[in-house]
């Protein structure tokens, strides 16, 4: 029996696991749903989610720098210390921090996403849908599913990992967490950007050749 996206994420959304643990499931299952969430159950998998309540205190500040001019800090915890000084969590630690430096997330995950942010391009998304010429009574409805996309695009949770897209931030959460037994969460991070901020003087580049030629 074969299988779909839909049907993984489907499995992934009842049991909690991550992405390629339920696409194997749904291989070693043929394809069966319901025999995938018993595989996962036996496998201990499908007990990620409930890890999520757990405490996690321990963990590593990880720091990325790229090409001297892009700068990441990222705080990401787990529960023991035995754990954080593990290979797996330190190369996951890794692998987050240059996933921010390249996908520039603005959250976390999408339930702290700003809501002067998400009512800014609310507004924005409204007067584009009017321009279009929509009805104003479904434009609500759109705006919904336009910010829920948004969600993807700027909270690193649900953004897709740069070093594969077929999976996202959390499917890569879940997977370590199940792997090393423990509460895995990104708590914060920052990026800096060289001169970010910074008004930069404007030169006039003939006056500057003028200058160099002593023609000015």
């Amino acid at each position: 029996m074969s299988f779909s996206a839909v049907d993984v994420k489907a499995l992934r959304e009842k049991t909690g696991a991550g992405m390629m643990d339920c696409k194997k499931a749904l291989v070693e299952c043929g394809g069966n749903s319901e025999k995938a969430v018993d595989y996962l159950r036996t496998k201990g998998l499908a007990q990620a989610a409930k890890k999520e309540s757990r405490i996690a205190a321990e963990g590593v500040v990880h720091s990325y720098i790229h090409g001297g001019r892009i700068g990441v800090l990222v705080e990401v915890n787990c529960e023991t210390d035995f754990v954080a000084k593990g290979d797996d969590f330190k190369g996951f630690a890794k692998d987050v921090a240059m996933h921010i430096a390249a996908s520039d997330p603005k959250f976390i995950r999408a339930d702290e996403m700003d809501e002067e942010f998400k009512n800014k391009e609310a507004e924005i998304y409204k007067a584009q849908l009017l321009e279009q010429g929509k009805p104003e009574k479904i434009i609500p409805k759109i705006i919904e599913g336009k910010l829920n996309k948004l969600a993807q695009e700027v909270c690193l949770y649900d953004q897709k990992f740069v070093k594969d897209p077929d999976v996202t931030i959390q499917d890569l959460i879940n997977d370590l967490t199940m792997k090393l037994g423990e509460k895995i969460s990104v708590r914060r991070f920052v990026k800096y950007n060289l001169g970010e901020g910074i008004e930069k003087k404007q030169d006039n580049l003939a006056d500057e050749v003028a200058k160099m030629t002593g023609k000015h």
